[in-house]
Protein backbone atom coordinates (compact mmCIF):
# COMPACT_ATOMS: atom_id res chain seq x y z
CA UNK A 1 0.00 0.00 0.00
CA UNK A 2 1.35 3.42 -0.96
CA UNK A 3 1.63 6.18 1.62
CA UNK A 4 -1.44 7.95 0.22
CA UNK A 5 -3.65 4.94 -0.40
CA UNK A 6 -6.53 4.35 2.06
CA UNK A 7 -7.80 0.96 3.26
CA UNK A 8 -9.06 -1.21 0.42
CA UNK A 9 -10.89 -4.51 0.10
CA UNK A 10 -11.34 -6.55 -3.07
CA UNK A 11 -14.32 -8.82 -3.78
CA UNK A 12 -13.62 -11.67 -6.18
CA UNK A 13 -16.18 -14.24 -7.29
CA UNK A 14 -16.09 -17.99 -7.54
CA UNK A 15 -17.65 -17.36 -10.96
CA UNK A 16 -19.34 -14.69 -13.07
CA UNK A 17 -22.73 -13.25 -12.08
CA UNK A 18 -22.42 -14.22 -8.40
CA UNK A 19 -23.54 -10.75 -7.31
CA UNK A 20 -20.26 -8.89 -6.84
CA UNK A 21 -21.44 -5.69 -8.51
CA UNK A 22 -24.54 -5.27 -6.36
CA UNK A 23 -22.65 -6.32 -3.25
CA UNK A 24 -20.10 -3.55 -3.82
CA UNK A 25 -22.92 -1.06 -4.54
CA UNK A 26 -24.69 -1.99 -1.31
CA UNK A 27 -21.49 -1.80 0.73
CA UNK A 28 -20.66 1.54 -0.87
CA UNK A 29 -24.02 2.94 0.25
CA UNK A 30 -23.73 1.38 3.71
CA UNK A 31 -20.25 2.72 4.45
CA UNK A 32 -21.10 6.10 2.93
CA UNK A 33 -24.04 6.35 5.32
CA UNK A 34 -21.58 5.63 8.14
CA UNK A 35 -19.74 8.82 7.18
CA UNK A 36 -16.86 7.34 5.18
CA UNK A 37 -15.73 8.72 1.83
CA UNK A 38 -15.99 5.60 -0.34
CA UNK A 39 -14.95 5.00 -3.94
CA UNK A 40 -15.67 1.93 -6.10
CA UNK A 41 -13.05 0.44 -8.39
CA UNK A 42 -13.00 -2.32 -10.98
CA UNK A 43 -9.64 -2.71 -12.74
CA UNK A 44 -11.04 -4.52 -15.77
CA UNK A 45 -14.63 -4.90 -16.87
CA UNK A 46 -16.20 -6.57 -19.90
CA UNK A 47 -19.59 -5.17 -20.82
CA UNK A 48 -21.43 -3.35 -23.57
CA UNK A 49 -23.51 -1.63 -20.91
CA UNK A 50 -21.56 1.56 -20.35
CA UNK A 51 -22.05 4.97 -18.78
CA UNK A 52 -20.67 8.38 -19.74
CA UNK A 53 -18.61 10.33 -17.23
CA UNK A 54 -18.73 14.11 -16.84
CA UNK A 55 -15.31 14.47 -18.46
CA UNK A 56 -16.40 12.71 -21.64
CA UNK A 57 -15.18 9.18 -20.96
CA UNK A 58 -16.98 5.86 -20.54
CA UNK A 59 -16.96 3.18 -17.87
CA UNK A 60 -18.96 0.07 -17.06
CA UNK A 61 -22.57 0.72 -16.03
CA UNK A 62 -22.04 -1.19 -12.78
CA UNK A 63 -19.34 1.24 -11.65
CA UNK A 64 -21.65 4.17 -12.43
CA UNK A 65 -24.26 2.61 -10.14
CA UNK A 66 -21.62 2.07 -7.44
CA UNK A 67 -20.56 5.71 -7.76
CA UNK A 68 -24.19 6.70 -7.31
CA UNK A 69 -24.30 4.58 -4.17
CA UNK A 70 -21.36 6.66 -2.90
CA UNK A 71 -23.16 9.88 -3.78
CA UNK A 72 -20.52 10.99 -6.30
CA UNK A 73 -20.37 11.37 -10.10
CA UNK A 74 -18.79 8.48 -12.01
CA UNK A 75 -15.11 8.83 -12.97
CA UNK A 76 -13.07 7.12 -15.67
CA UNK A 77 -10.69 6.03 -12.89
CA UNK A 78 -13.37 3.82 -11.31
CA UNK A 79 -13.06 1.40 -14.25
CA UNK A 80 -9.79 2.09 -16.07
CA UNK A 81 -10.04 -0.84 -18.50
CA UNK A 82 -13.36 -1.58 -20.19
CA UNK A 83 -13.64 -4.31 -22.82
CA UNK A 84 -16.62 -3.91 -25.17
CA UNK A 85 -17.16 -7.15 -27.13
CA UNK A 86 -17.60 -6.69 -30.87
CA UNK A 87 -17.27 -10.34 -31.93
CA UNK A 88 -16.89 -13.68 -30.17
CA UNK A 89 -13.13 -13.30 -30.66
CA UNK A 90 -12.39 -9.64 -30.03
CA UNK A 91 -13.30 -6.43 -28.20
CA UNK A 92 -12.84 -2.71 -28.27
CA UNK A 93 -10.43 -1.79 -25.46
CA UNK A 94 -11.29 1.41 -23.57
CA UNK A 95 -8.57 2.73 -21.23
CA UNK A 96 -9.32 5.49 -18.72
CA UNK A 97 -12.47 6.33 -20.65
CA UNK A 98 -11.08 6.50 -24.19
CA UNK A 99 -10.82 3.95 -27.00
CA UNK A 100 -7.29 2.52 -26.81
CA UNK A 101 -7.33 -0.35 -29.30
CA UNK A 102 -9.39 -3.09 -30.89
CA UNK A 103 -7.93 -6.47 -30.07
CA UNK A 104 -8.68 -10.13 -30.45
CA UNK A 105 -8.64 -12.12 -27.22
CA UNK A 106 -5.16 -13.55 -27.82
CA UNK A 107 -3.75 -10.11 -28.66
CA UNK A 108 -5.34 -8.57 -25.59
CA UNK A 109 -3.28 -10.81 -23.32
CA UNK A 110 -0.18 -9.21 -24.78
CA UNK A 111 -1.62 -5.76 -24.03
CA UNK A 112 -2.31 -6.41 -20.35
CA UNK A 113 1.25 -5.82 -19.16
CA UNK A 114 1.19 -2.29 -20.57
CA UNK A 115 -2.26 -1.64 -19.09
CA UNK A 116 -1.34 -2.51 -15.47
CA UNK A 117 0.45 0.83 -14.86
CA UNK A 118 -2.66 2.68 -16.05
CA UNK A 119 -4.82 0.57 -13.73
CA UNK A 120 -2.60 1.30 -10.74
CA UNK A 121 -2.48 4.99 -11.68
CA UNK A 122 -6.28 5.15 -11.57
CA UNK A 123 -6.37 3.22 -8.30
CA UNK A 124 -3.99 5.72 -6.71
CA UNK A 125 -5.97 8.61 -8.16
CA UNK A 126 -9.12 7.38 -6.38
CA UNK A 127 -7.15 6.64 -3.24
CA UNK A 128 -6.24 10.31 -2.94
CA UNK A 129 -9.89 11.24 -2.42
CA UNK A 130 -11.25 8.35 -0.32
CA UNK A 131 -11.32 6.80 3.14
CA UNK A 132 -12.14 3.38 1.72
CA UNK A 133 -11.74 1.71 -1.68
CA UNK A 134 -14.11 -1.15 -2.57
CA UNK A 135 -12.68 -3.17 -5.44
CA UNK A 136 -14.61 -5.59 -7.66
CA UNK A 137 -12.93 -8.41 -9.51
CA UNK A 138 -14.04 -9.82 -12.87
CA UNK A 139 -14.99 -13.42 -13.53
CA UNK A 140 -13.10 -15.60 -11.08
CA UNK A 141 -9.54 -16.06 -9.81
CA UNK A 142 -10.17 -19.79 -10.22
CA UNK A 143 -9.59 -19.30 -13.96
CA UNK A 144 -5.91 -19.96 -13.34
CA UNK A 145 -5.31 -20.63 -17.03
CA UNK A 146 -5.69 -16.84 -17.44
CA UNK A 147 -3.49 -15.94 -14.47
CA UNK A 148 -0.42 -14.90 -16.48
CA UNK A 149 -0.55 -11.11 -16.80
CA UNK A 150 -3.87 -10.91 -14.94
CA UNK A 151 -5.04 -7.40 -14.05
CA UNK A 152 -8.62 -8.25 -13.05
CA UNK A 153 -8.31 -10.49 -9.99
CA UNK A 154 -5.30 -11.82 -8.08
CA UNK A 155 -2.83 -10.15 -10.44
CA UNK A 156 -4.25 -6.79 -9.46
CA UNK A 157 -4.62 -7.71 -5.76
CA UNK A 158 -0.94 -8.62 -5.58
CA UNK A 159 0.19 -5.55 -7.54
CA UNK A 160 -1.87 -3.26 -5.30
CA UNK A 161 -1.18 -5.33 -2.15
CA UNK A 162 -4.77 -5.54 -0.90
CA UNK A 163 -6.82 -8.25 0.88
CA UNK A 164 -9.51 -10.29 -0.89
CA UNK A 165 -12.95 -11.63 0.03
CA UNK A 166 -14.51 -14.42 -2.05
CA UNK A 167 -18.18 -14.20 -3.09
CA UNK A 168 -20.13 -17.34 -3.99
CA UNK A 169 -23.65 -17.84 -5.36
CA UNK A 170 -25.52 -20.60 -3.52
CA UNK A 171 -28.51 -20.38 -5.90
CA UNK A 172 -26.41 -22.10 -8.58
CA UNK A 173 -25.71 -25.14 -6.43
CA UNK A 174 -22.30 -26.53 -5.57
CA UNK A 175 -21.38 -23.54 -3.42
CA UNK A 176 -19.11 -25.57 -1.09
CA UNK A 177 -17.19 -26.99 -4.05
CA UNK A 178 -16.91 -23.56 -5.68
CA UNK A 179 -15.39 -21.99 -2.56
CA UNK A 180 -13.14 -24.89 -1.64
CA UNK A 181 -12.16 -25.45 -5.27
CA UNK A 182 -11.25 -21.80 -5.79
CA UNK A 183 -9.09 -21.85 -2.65
CA UNK A 184 -7.48 -25.10 -3.75
CA UNK A 185 -6.31 -23.97 -7.21
CA UNK A 186 -4.74 -20.69 -6.05
CA UNK A 187 -1.07 -20.23 -5.28
CA UNK A 188 0.01 -20.03 -1.63
CA UNK A 189 0.64 -16.26 -1.88
CA UNK A 190 -2.86 -15.78 -3.27
CA UNK A 191 -4.48 -17.90 -0.57
CA UNK A 192 -2.77 -15.68 1.99
CA UNK A 193 -4.76 -12.76 0.57
CA UNK A 194 -8.09 -14.53 1.11
CA UNK A 195 -9.47 -13.15 4.36
CA UNK A 196 -12.89 -14.78 4.20
CA UNK A 197 -15.95 -15.30 2.05
CA UNK A 198 -19.62 -14.39 1.59
CA UNK A 199 -22.34 -16.81 0.54
CA UNK A 200 -24.80 -14.86 -1.62
CA UNK A 201 -28.41 -15.37 -2.81
CA UNK A 202 -29.53 -17.77 -0.06
CA UNK A 203 -33.22 -18.74 0.09
CA UNK A 204 -34.83 -20.18 3.20
CA UNK A 205 -33.48 -20.59 6.72
CA UNK A 206 -29.75 -19.66 6.72
CA UNK A 207 -29.12 -21.72 9.88
CA UNK A 208 -29.61 -24.80 7.71
CA UNK A 209 -26.26 -23.95 6.13
CA UNK A 210 -24.33 -23.88 9.42
CA UNK A 211 -22.80 -27.28 8.72
CA UNK A 212 -21.79 -26.06 5.25
CA UNK A 213 -19.89 -23.17 6.83
CA UNK A 214 -18.05 -25.64 9.06
CA UNK A 215 -17.06 -27.77 6.07
CA UNK A 216 -15.75 -24.74 4.16
CA UNK A 217 -13.80 -23.63 7.22
CA UNK A 218 -12.32 -27.11 7.73
CA UNK A 219 -11.05 -27.23 4.13
CA UNK A 220 -9.83 -23.64 3.74
CA UNK A 221 -9.47 -22.05 7.17
CA UNK A 222 -11.38 -19.04 5.85
CA UNK A 223 -14.01 -17.38 8.07
CA UNK A 224 -17.45 -16.42 6.81
CA UNK A 225 -18.48 -12.76 6.76
CA UNK A 226 -22.10 -13.87 6.48
CA UNK A 227 -24.77 -15.68 4.50
CA UNK A 228 -26.70 -13.13 2.48
CA UNK A 229 -30.36 -13.90 1.76
CA UNK A 230 -31.85 -13.39 -1.68
CA UNK A 231 -32.56 -9.70 -2.34
CA UNK A 232 -35.48 -9.67 -4.79
CA UNK A 233 -35.41 -5.90 -5.23
CA UNK A 234 -32.04 -6.22 -7.02
CA UNK A 235 -34.09 -6.56 -10.21
CA UNK A 236 -34.92 -2.84 -9.90
CA UNK A 237 -31.28 -1.85 -10.33
CA UNK A 238 -29.43 -1.68 -13.68
CA UNK A 239 -27.87 -5.00 -14.68
CA UNK A 240 -24.21 -5.09 -15.67
CA UNK A 241 -24.31 -7.45 -18.62
CA UNK A 242 -26.54 -9.41 -20.95
CA UNK A 243 -26.75 -12.43 -18.63
CA UNK A 244 -29.75 -10.63 -17.12
CA UNK A 245 -31.59 -10.84 -20.44
CA UNK A 246 -31.69 -14.62 -20.27
CA UNK A 247 -34.10 -14.46 -17.33
CA UNK A 248 -37.80 -14.72 -18.17
CA UNK A 249 -39.85 -11.53 -18.06
CA UNK A 250 -42.85 -11.22 -15.76
CA UNK A 251 -45.56 -9.72 -17.95
CA UNK A 252 -48.64 -11.30 -16.39
CA UNK A 253 -51.55 -8.89 -16.35
CA UNK A 254 -49.56 -5.90 -17.59
CA UNK A 255 -51.33 -3.65 -20.05
CA UNK A 256 -48.72 -1.95 -22.24
CA UNK A 257 -46.59 -4.44 -24.16
CA UNK A 258 -43.09 -3.40 -25.28
CA UNK A 259 -41.02 -5.90 -27.26
CA UNK A 260 -37.29 -5.64 -27.94
CA UNK A 261 -35.42 -7.81 -30.48
CA UNK A 262 -32.52 -9.48 -28.68
CA UNK A 263 -29.56 -8.33 -30.78
CA UNK A 264 -26.35 -10.35 -30.53
CA UNK A 265 -24.23 -7.35 -29.45
CA UNK A 266 -26.96 -5.46 -27.63
CA UNK A 267 -25.61 -2.45 -25.74
CA UNK A 268 -26.94 -0.17 -23.01
CA UNK A 269 -30.07 -2.25 -22.62
CA UNK A 270 -30.59 -0.62 -19.20
CA UNK A 271 -32.36 2.07 -21.28
CA UNK A 272 -35.36 -0.21 -20.83
CA UNK A 273 -35.21 -0.51 -17.03
CA UNK A 274 -37.45 2.51 -16.32
CA UNK A 275 -40.13 1.06 -18.60
CA UNK A 276 -39.88 -2.32 -16.86
CA UNK A 277 -40.29 -0.57 -13.52
CA UNK A 278 -43.77 0.68 -14.47
CA UNK A 279 -46.42 -1.63 -12.99
CA UNK A 280 -48.55 -1.64 -16.16
CA UNK A 281 -45.71 -2.11 -18.68
CA UNK A 282 -44.10 -5.38 -19.75
CA UNK A 283 -40.77 -5.37 -21.57
CA UNK A 284 -40.10 -8.64 -23.38
CA UNK A 285 -36.84 -9.44 -25.19
CA UNK A 286 -37.51 -11.50 -28.33
CA UNK A 287 -34.89 -14.18 -28.85
CA UNK A 288 -33.62 -15.33 -32.25
CA UNK A 289 -35.91 -17.94 -33.76
CA UNK A 290 -39.03 -16.19 -32.45
CA UNK A 291 -41.10 -13.85 -34.65
CA UNK A 292 -41.89 -10.33 -33.52
CA UNK A 293 -45.40 -10.37 -32.01
CA UNK A 294 -48.08 -8.42 -33.87
CA UNK A 295 -49.95 -7.48 -30.67
CA UNK A 296 -47.14 -5.32 -29.23
CA UNK A 297 -47.92 -1.72 -28.38
CA UNK A 298 -44.32 -0.78 -29.15
CA UNK A 299 -41.31 -2.38 -30.81
CA UNK A 300 -38.07 -0.87 -29.57
CA UNK A 301 -34.76 -1.36 -31.38
CA UNK A 302 -31.97 -1.04 -28.79
CA UNK A 303 -28.33 -0.01 -28.95
CA UNK A 304 -25.66 -2.30 -30.39
CA UNK A 305 -21.88 -2.49 -30.38
CA UNK A 306 -21.85 -3.73 -33.99
CA UNK A 307 -24.63 -1.94 -35.85
CA UNK A 308 -24.21 -3.43 -39.32
CA UNK A 309 -23.65 -7.00 -38.11
CA UNK A 310 -26.70 -6.84 -35.85
CA UNK A 311 -28.80 -5.33 -38.65
CA UNK A 312 -27.79 -8.20 -40.93
CA UNK A 313 -28.69 -10.70 -38.20
CA UNK A 314 -32.01 -8.88 -37.70
CA UNK A 315 -32.75 -9.41 -41.40
CA UNK A 316 -31.64 -13.03 -41.34
CA UNK A 317 -34.14 -13.72 -38.54
CA UNK A 318 -36.97 -12.41 -40.73
CA UNK A 319 -37.59 -9.61 -38.25
CA UNK A 320 -37.52 -6.94 -40.98
CA UNK A 321 -40.53 -8.59 -42.61
CA UNK A 322 -42.24 -8.89 -39.21
CA UNK A 323 -41.53 -5.23 -38.38
CA UNK A 324 -43.02 -3.90 -41.61
CA UNK A 325 -46.09 -6.11 -41.21
CA UNK A 326 -46.44 -4.82 -37.66
CA UNK A 327 -46.31 -1.21 -38.88
CA UNK A 328 -48.97 -1.93 -41.53
CA UNK A 329 -51.21 -2.96 -38.63
CA UNK A 330 -50.72 0.41 -36.99
CA UNK A 331 -47.83 -0.33 -34.64
CA UNK A 332 -45.18 2.04 -33.30
CA UNK A 333 -41.38 1.68 -33.51
CA UNK A 334 -38.66 3.50 -31.58
CA UNK A 335 -34.93 3.15 -32.24
CA UNK A 336 -32.28 4.13 -29.72
CA UNK A 337 -28.73 4.90 -30.87
CA UNK A 338 -27.75 1.96 -33.12
CA UNK A 339 -31.46 1.10 -33.36
CA UNK A 340 -32.04 4.64 -34.67
CA UNK A 341 -29.26 4.18 -37.23
CA UNK A 342 -30.86 0.91 -38.41
CA UNK A 343 -34.17 2.67 -39.09
CA UNK A 344 -32.56 4.81 -41.81
CA UNK A 345 -31.94 4.02 -45.46
CA UNK A 346 -28.19 3.34 -45.41
CA UNK A 347 -25.46 2.54 -42.88
CA UNK A 348 -21.86 2.72 -44.05
CA UNK A 349 -18.63 1.85 -42.27
CA UNK A 350 -15.97 3.06 -44.75
CA UNK A 351 -13.05 2.59 -42.36
CA UNK A 352 -14.09 -0.77 -40.92
CA UNK A 353 -14.51 0.61 -37.40
CA UNK A 354 -17.04 -2.02 -36.27
CA UNK A 355 -16.18 -4.80 -38.73
CA UNK A 356 -15.40 -5.24 -42.41
CA UNK A 357 -15.54 -1.95 -44.32
CA UNK A 358 -18.66 -1.54 -46.42
CA UNK A 359 -22.20 -0.29 -46.64
CA UNK A 360 -25.64 -1.90 -46.20
CA UNK A 361 -29.23 -0.86 -46.72
CA UNK A 362 -31.03 0.13 -43.56
CA UNK A 363 -34.64 -0.69 -42.77
CA UNK A 364 -35.76 2.38 -44.75
CA UNK A 365 -38.30 3.56 -42.18
CA UNK A 366 -36.67 6.96 -41.67
CA UNK A 367 -35.29 9.21 -44.44
CA UNK A 368 -31.75 9.25 -43.02
CA UNK A 369 -28.30 7.83 -43.72
CA UNK A 370 -25.51 7.10 -41.23
CA UNK A 371 -21.76 6.89 -41.76
CA UNK A 372 -19.72 5.32 -38.95
CA UNK A 373 -16.97 7.93 -39.11
CA UNK A 374 -15.58 10.68 -36.90
CA UNK A 375 -14.77 10.73 -33.21
CA UNK A 376 -16.91 8.83 -30.77
CA UNK A 377 -19.64 11.01 -29.22
CA UNK A 378 -19.47 10.78 -25.40
CA UNK A 379 -21.32 13.45 -23.46
CA UNK A 380 -24.28 14.12 -21.21
CA UNK A 381 -27.33 15.92 -22.59
CA UNK A 382 -30.67 17.39 -21.57
CA UNK A 383 -33.55 19.00 -23.43
CA UNK A 384 -37.17 18.40 -24.42
CA UNK A 385 -39.24 15.95 -26.44
CA UNK A 386 -40.65 18.01 -29.30
CA UNK A 387 -43.90 16.01 -29.58
CA UNK A 388 -44.97 16.54 -25.97
CA UNK A 389 -42.74 19.24 -24.51
CA UNK A 390 -41.67 16.82 -21.76
CA UNK A 391 -38.15 17.13 -20.35
CA UNK A 392 -35.48 14.57 -21.25
CA UNK A 393 -31.97 13.92 -20.00
CA UNK A 394 -29.35 11.27 -20.63
CA UNK A 395 -26.16 10.78 -22.58
CA UNK A 396 -24.89 10.13 -26.09
CA UNK A 397 -22.42 7.31 -26.73
CA UNK A 398 -22.00 6.39 -30.36
CA UNK A 399 -19.85 6.27 -33.44
CA UNK A 400 -21.21 7.75 -36.63
CA UNK A 401 -22.97 10.80 -37.97
CA UNK A 402 -26.52 10.78 -39.33
CA UNK A 403 -27.82 13.08 -42.07
CA UNK A 404 -30.72 13.28 -44.48
CA UNK A 405 -34.12 14.95 -45.03
CA UNK A 406 -35.61 13.04 -42.09
CA UNK A 407 -33.65 15.23 -39.68
CA UNK A 408 -36.00 18.09 -40.56
CA UNK A 409 -38.50 16.35 -38.24
CA UNK A 410 -36.33 15.80 -35.14
CA UNK A 411 -37.54 13.86 -32.11
CA UNK A 412 -35.72 15.90 -29.46
CA UNK A 413 -34.31 19.37 -28.93
CA UNK A 414 -31.16 19.08 -26.82
CA UNK A 415 -28.65 21.59 -25.55
CA UNK A 416 -26.35 20.72 -28.44
CA UNK A 417 -29.14 21.00 -31.03
CA UNK A 418 -31.87 18.81 -32.54
CA UNK A 419 -31.54 15.03 -32.23
CA UNK A 420 -33.23 12.14 -33.97
CA UNK A 421 -36.03 11.90 -36.51
CA UNK A 422 -39.73 11.07 -36.72
CA UNK A 423 -41.50 9.62 -39.75
CA UNK A 424 -44.24 11.67 -41.44
CA UNK A 425 -47.00 9.52 -39.93
CA UNK A 426 -45.43 9.77 -36.44
CA UNK A 427 -45.27 6.00 -35.90
CA UNK A 428 -41.50 5.55 -36.40
CA UNK A 429 -38.97 7.58 -34.44
CA UNK A 430 -35.43 7.36 -33.18
CA UNK A 431 -32.69 9.32 -31.46
CA UNK A 432 -29.18 9.01 -30.05
CA UNK A 433 -30.08 9.86 -26.45
CA UNK A 434 -29.56 6.99 -24.01
CA UNK A 435 -31.44 7.14 -20.72
CA UNK A 436 -34.36 9.26 -21.91
CA UNK A 437 -36.93 6.86 -20.39
CA UNK A 438 -35.43 7.52 -16.95
CA UNK A 439 -36.98 11.00 -17.05
CA UNK A 440 -40.34 10.65 -15.33
CA UNK A 441 -41.94 13.49 -17.33
CA UNK A 442 -40.95 12.04 -20.69
CA UNK A 443 -41.86 8.47 -19.73
CA UNK A 444 -45.33 9.54 -18.56
CA UNK A 445 -45.97 11.58 -21.70
CA UNK A 446 -44.66 8.83 -23.99
CA UNK A 447 -46.74 6.06 -22.38
CA UNK A 448 -49.89 8.19 -22.48
CA UNK A 449 -49.90 7.49 -26.24
CA UNK A 450 -50.91 3.92 -25.43
CA UNK A 451 -53.28 4.62 -22.56
CA UNK A 452 -55.23 7.87 -22.55
CA UNK A 453 -55.08 9.74 -19.29
CA UNK A 454 -52.35 7.46 -17.96
CA UNK A 455 -50.23 8.86 -15.12
CA UNK A 456 -46.72 7.59 -14.41
CA UNK A 457 -46.74 5.50 -11.24
CA UNK A 458 -42.98 5.20 -10.80
CA UNK A 459 -40.48 7.88 -9.88
CA UNK A 460 -37.51 6.06 -11.33
CA UNK A 461 -34.56 7.92 -9.82
CA UNK A 462 -36.23 7.95 -6.41
CA UNK A 463 -36.89 4.20 -6.74
CA UNK A 464 -33.21 3.51 -7.51
CA UNK A 465 -32.12 5.56 -4.49
CA UNK A 466 -34.58 3.77 -2.21
CA UNK A 467 -33.47 0.38 -3.54
CA UNK A 468 -29.82 1.23 -2.81
CA UNK A 469 -30.80 2.22 0.73
CA UNK A 470 -32.76 -1.02 1.13
CA UNK A 471 -29.80 -3.00 -0.20
CA UNK A 472 -27.50 -1.31 2.34
CA UNK A 473 -29.98 -2.18 5.12
CA UNK A 474 -30.03 -5.77 3.88
CA UNK A 475 -26.23 -6.02 4.05
CA UNK A 476 -26.09 -4.39 7.49
CA UNK A 477 -28.56 -6.98 8.76
CA UNK A 478 -26.87 -10.09 7.38
CA UNK A 479 -23.14 -9.40 6.93
CA UNK A 480 -20.48 -8.42 9.44
CA UNK A 481 -19.68 -4.99 8.03
CA UNK A 482 -17.49 -4.11 11.01
CA UNK A 483 -15.30 -7.15 10.34
CA UNK A 484 -15.11 -6.33 6.62
CA UNK A 485 -14.01 -2.78 7.39
CA UNK A 486 -11.45 -4.02 9.90
CA UNK A 487 -10.09 -6.41 7.25
CA UNK A 488 -9.67 -3.53 4.82
CA UNK A 489 -7.87 -1.47 7.45
CA UNK A 490 -5.60 -4.37 8.41
CA UNK A 491 -4.49 -4.64 4.77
Amino acid sequence: MTATRPPALMFQGTGSDVGKSLLVAGLARAYTRRGLTVRPFKPQNMSNNAAVTADGGEIGRAQALQARACGVPPSVHMNPVLLKPQTDMGSQVVVQGKVYATAKARDYYKLKSELLPKVLESFDQLGGEADLLLVEGAGSPAEVNLRNGDIANMGFAEAADIPVVLVADIARGGVIASLVGTWQVLEDSERDRLKGYIVNKFRGDPTLFDSGLEIIGDHTGMPSFGVLPWFAAAARLPAEDAVALERPADDCGKGIKVVVPRLDRIANFDDLDPLSAEPDVSVTFISPGTPLPMDADLVLLPGSKTTIADLQAFRAEGWEIDLKAYLRRGGMVVGLCAGYQMLGKVISDPDGIEGPAGSVDGLGLLDTETALTGDKALYEEQGVDLSTGASVHGYEMHMGRTRGPGLQRPMLQLGSGPDGAISQDGRVMGCYLHGLFADDDFRAAFLSRFREGRQAETRYDAMVEQTLDNLADHLEAHLDLDALLATAKAG
